[in-house]
C-alpha cells in the first residue's frame, strides 16, 4: 500500500541547483585544462613531424599538409631506429637491475635486524640531496676504471657502461621499505615458523602483496633512463653506442 508521503515526495534537485553538482563541473573543467596543458606539447610534436619542413612556420599548430620526409630522414640519415633501440637496452637494463636491488635492499631494512641498520639508511636517504650533476665526473671515472679491470663489464662505449652508475638507487629502496613495512609482521612470523627463509617469504609472500608499487617502480625506473641524457655523452662516443636523449 502507498502511504500519505509517497504522493509528498520533494522533487530531485536539478545539478545547477546542488553545490555537489557544481563541484563536480570544477573539478572537470580543472581536469579538462590540465589535461590540455599535457596533451598540447604533444599535439604540436605530431603536427611538426608530419608537416614539411618548409612549411612548419605557416600555421604551425594547423595539420594542413601531411609528409612522412621528416620521418623517414631521421629514421635513416638521423639512425633514429638505431637509438631508439640503444634506449631500450638500456632502459630495460637498467629498470630490471633497479626493482630487484629495489625489492632486496627494501625487505633489508624492513626486517633484518642487523648493527647501523637505521645509520645506512640515513645515509642511503642522505645520496638523494646530491645533485646529479656532482655525480658525472665520479660515474665517468668508476665506469672506466671498472671496465679496465673486468672485461665483462663493458666499460666506456657500451650498454653496460651507461647502465652501471644507475642498476641502484635510494629512492626504490625507500620506496619498497615503505611498501614492506605496510604489511602485516605476522605474515613474516607465520612464514619463519613454516620454516621459509627470507628469499621464500619474498617469492611468495611478499612479492604477490606489493607488486602494484614494483610495478609503479618499474615505470618510473624505464621512463628516468630513457630520458637520462646528463653525462651519457661522456661515456658514449661511438655514434653506434648513442640514445635517443645523447
Amino acid at each position: 500500500m502507498r502511504g500519505p508521503a509517497d504522493g509528498l515526495r520533494r522533487p530531485r534537485p536539478q545539478a545547477w541547483d546542488d553545490p555537489r553538482g557544481w563541484r563536480r563541473v570544477g573539478r572537470y573543467a580543472l581536469l579538462a585544462v590540465v589535461a590540455f596543458l599535457v596533451l598540447f606539447p604533444v599535439y604540436t610534436t605530431v603536427v611538426a613531424a608530419f608537416k614539411p619542413s618548409d612549411q612548419f612556420f605557416e600555421n604551425p599548430l594547423v595539420p594542413d599538409a601531411f609528409t612522412l620526409d621528416v620521418i623517414r630522414e631521421a629514421w635513416d640519415s638521423g639512425r633514429l631506429g638505431r637509438y631508439i633501440f640503444n634506449s631500450t637496452v638500456v632502459a630495460l637494463i637498467v629498470t630490471t637491475a633497479q626493482v630487484a636491488t629495489s625489492l632486496l635492499s627494501g625487505y633489508a631494512f624492513a626486517y633484518l635486524r642487523f648493527p647501523g641498520r637505521d645509520v645506512v639508511f640515513v645515509v642511503f636517504l642522505a645520496t638523494l640531496r646530491v645533485p646529479l650533476e656532482a655525480t658525472v665526473g665520479v660515474n665517468f671515472d668508476t665506469v672506466n676504471g671498472l671496465g679496465e679491470r673486468f672485461s665483462f663489464l663493458g666499460g666506456l662505449n657500451s650498454f653496460q657502461g651507461l647502465a652501471m652508475p644507475f642498476l641502484a638507487t635510494a629512492f626504490g629502496t625507500f620506496l619498497m621499505r615503505q611498501a614492506l613495512l605496510s604489511l602485516p609482521t605476522d605474515l613474516r612470523d607465520a612464514a619463519r615458523l613454516d620454516g621459509i627463509g627470507h628469499l621464500g617469504f619474498i617469492r611468495h609472500v611478499a612479492l604477490p602483496l606489493v607488486r602494484p608499487t614494483l610495478a609503479a617502480r618499474a615505470l618510473f625506473s624505464f621512463l628516468a633512463t630513457w630520458n637520462q641524457d646528463l653525462g651519457t655523452s661522456l661515456i658514449i662516443s661511438d655514434y653506434e653506442r648513442h640514445t635517443v636523449q645523447s
